[in-house]
């Protein structure tokens, strides 16, 4: 009851920022982003055409670590055992505030910058969910803050993590061991999106697994009785999952991606591997979940009479909302009001529309308005939610492809390397660096965070889930 009260009280109160104008200190960050535009831009499209993936974005993280180190950053490549993951630091003292930065493609996704399917590369990844903004923009935003704690005008510490391998691995869990963000006291963060808000919205906490079948080879026509079929394991495993679909909360999800099912038709196969995936709005309704689903996998290797492994990859919480973070955000957003577009951006994004089949209406700009808190949000997942639950964290959505586009697909690609993806970029780098400048000026702020974030948070102990190391160089 005294949790709840103290939530209650915290959506009563406002930061009391709405009457605020554009001060000095706001000024000179949108003219600091608006300096260094044109680079963030190249920095942009340079990790568009390289579309790494996961653990593999070597090009895409020192394009931006070297021009970290270029603004007068100080950088740490290779940090949590990760050779793709790095922070920059400019400030002493507190307070200390991070901004994230991602920058893993998705594979298959490869487009031209046209507004119809169109592979550069067929076959090839993409950043179809807009990665090549997404750290480019955080940068900007770190560079933004550096240049006003160099010129007195705040004092503290800024601190820009680059976080590889969102997509996959969620290479955000073991920076978060590492204990790179112990001496935070607030994160800001941003995602590529069709809108713009301050995201007080949360995600599904999710777990991944490998399970391996092992069984006895044999010709499939002349004894097929001497062997084990470790696909016919994988089988009744899947069938008991899909049954198993009907029985769990309406809210909970379950994937899998068969990664190998035997390898010729004449052959009884004696491996099979498949990888499955939990998810829920709340990481206590997914874990039992999770539990059932790896006995089914007991089950289905009793009665193929082969043996099982299971191998756990990681796991990822639901995002920890901050709504006092929210409206700091949302004053920001409505300070810097909606981005403009040329006609042929807004034809562009309507030849998006029409090539995927939703209605042809543009571009969706307006400064959307502080949304209640879901209590069972659907979507995606994201390892920003693990960073949530150990420092509070401010979320921003902000425009970057038409509205309706789908997400993790061509469409995305294609904006993400033009000018509406440009556009986009450079307004959540400035309406990032205003948020945290109002974080540095105002020590109450940053209370106000902090006690919400320790209010949702409560009792619940963080524990990671993973098992070892990162798994640099895995498939």
């Amino acid at each position: 009851m005294k949790r709840l009260s103290t939530l209650m009280l915290l959506g009563l109160l406002s930061v009391n920022l709405g009457a605020q104008k554009m001060n000095s200190t706001k000024k000179a960050i949108i003219a600091s982003v608006e300096s260094h535009k044109e680079n963030l831009i190249k920095i942009s499209d340079s990790i568009w055409a390289y579309a790494e993936t996961a653990f593999n974005e070597s090009k895409s993280a020192e394009v931006l670590a070297s021009y970290a180190e270029k603004n007068g950053l100080t950088v740490t490549r290779g940090v949590a055992g990760i050779p793709t993951a790095f922070t920059a630091t400019y400030g002493s003292g507190k307070p200390v505030i991070s901004v994230l930065g991602e920058f893993d493609a998705l594979p298959g996704l490869s487009q031209n910058t046209v507004p119809t399917k169109d592979p550069r590369i067929d076959g090839a990844p993409g950043h179809g969910c807009g990665h090549n903004m997404f750290g480019a923009a955080s940068l900007g935003s770190a560079i933004a803050i550096k240049e006003q704690i160099e010129s007195g005008k705040l004092k503290g510490t800024v601190k820009f993590l680059g976080t590889p391998a969102e997509e996959k691995y969620f290479a955000k869990v073991w920076m978060v061991q590492a204990g790179l963000w112990s001496d935070v006291d607030v994160n800001v963060s941003w995602h590529p999106g069709a809108n713009i808000e301050a995201d007080v919205q949360s995600g599904l906490s999710l777990i991944d697994f490998i399970v391996e079948f092992y069984g006895q080879a044999a010709h499939a026509s002349a004894d097929p009785w001497n062997g084990r079929s470790a696909s016919d394991a994988l089988e009744l495993y899947t069938t008991g999952m899909n049954y198993y679909r009907e029985h769990i909360k309406p809210t909970s999800r379950i994937h899998y991606h068969i990664q190998d099912g035997g390898q010729v038709v004449n052959v009884v196969p004696d491996y099979s591997k498949i990888w499955v995936r939990v998810r829920d709005p709340k990481r206590k309704v997914m874990l039992p979940t999770y539990e059932r689903v790896k006995k089914m996998a007991e089950g289905a290797a009793i009665m193929a009479d082969v043996d099982y492994k299971i191998s756990l990859v990681s796991g990822i919480y639901e995002t920890l909302v901050n709504r006092a973070g929210g409206e700091i955000m949302q004053n920001n957003l409505e300070l810097l009001g909606p981005i403009s577009y040329t006609d042929e951006e807004v034809a562009f994004g309507k030849g998006i529309q029409k090539a995927t089949g939703k209605p042809e209406v543009g571009m969706d700009s307006k400064i959307e308005p502080l949304r209640e808190t879901e209590k069972n949000p659907g979507g995606g997942s994201t390892d920003v939610g693990d960073v949530s639950w150990n420092v509070p964290n401010i979320n921003l959505s902000v425009t970057v492809a038409p509205k309706d586009t789908p997400w993790h697909s061509w469409a995305v690609v294609a904006c993400g390397g033009m000018s509406i993806g440009h556009k986009g970029m450079v307004y959540a780098s400035k309406a990032m660096a205003m948020t945290m400048a109002d974080l540095f000026e105002n020590p109450k702020l940053v209370e106000k965070v902090k006690e919400e974030y320790k209010t949702r948070k409560g009792d619940e102990k963080y524990e990671a889930m993973i098992d070892g190391p990162p798994p640099i160089g895995s498939n």
